[in-house]
C-alpha cells in the first residue's frame, strides 16, 4: 500500500468517526452531517478501490490518481460551504424579522402603557 493510500484511509476513518461523535454529543444536527459523511464514505471508497480511483482519474484525464482524492474532499468542502452560507442566510432573514416584530411588539406594548424589562440596544449609553 502507498502512503498516501494509508493516509486517505486514515483520514476518512477519523472524519467518519468525528462526525459520529459530534452527532452523538449533539454538537451536529443530523441533517448537517449528511454532506460531511458522505465525504468520508466516498474518500473512503476510492482509497481502498485503488482501480476505480484510477479508472476516474483516467477518464477525468487527471494524470496523478491519488490527486482525485485532494480534488473530492475539495469539492466537497466546497459544497459544504455553499450548504452552510444558505443556511446563515435564512437564519439572518428570520433573525432579521424576529427583532422586527420583537420591537413592534415592545412599541405597543409601550404605547399601551405596559411596562417592558429589559434595555433595548444602546439605551444604556448616554
Amino acid at each position: 500500500m502507498y502512503y498516501l493510500q494509508i493516509f486517505s484511509i486514515i483520514g476518512s476513518l477519523v472524519l467518519f468517526a468525528i462526525v459520529i461523535d459530534f452527532i452523538r454529543r449533539g454538537l451536529l444536527k443530523e441533517k448537517y452531517s449528511v454532506l460531511w459523511l458522505a465525504s468520508a464514505v466516498v474518500i473512503m471508497a476510492l482509497s481502498v478501490k485503488k482501480e476505480l480511483l484510477d479508472s476516474i482519474a483516467s477518464w477525468l484525464g487527471i494524470a496523478y490518481p491519488p490527486s482525485l482524492l485532494f480534488l473530492v474532499a475539495f469539492i466537497f468542502v466546497l459544497l459544504i460551504t455553499l450548504h452552510f452560507s444558505v443556511v446563515i442566510s435564512l437564519l439572518h432573514e428570520k433573525n432579521k424579522a424576529i427583532a422586527q416584530e420583537l420591537a413592534l411588539m415592545k412599541n405597543a406594548l409601550k404605547e399601551a402603557g405596559i411596562d417592558v424589562p429589559g434595555k433595548a440596544r444602546g439605551e444604556d449609553r448616554k
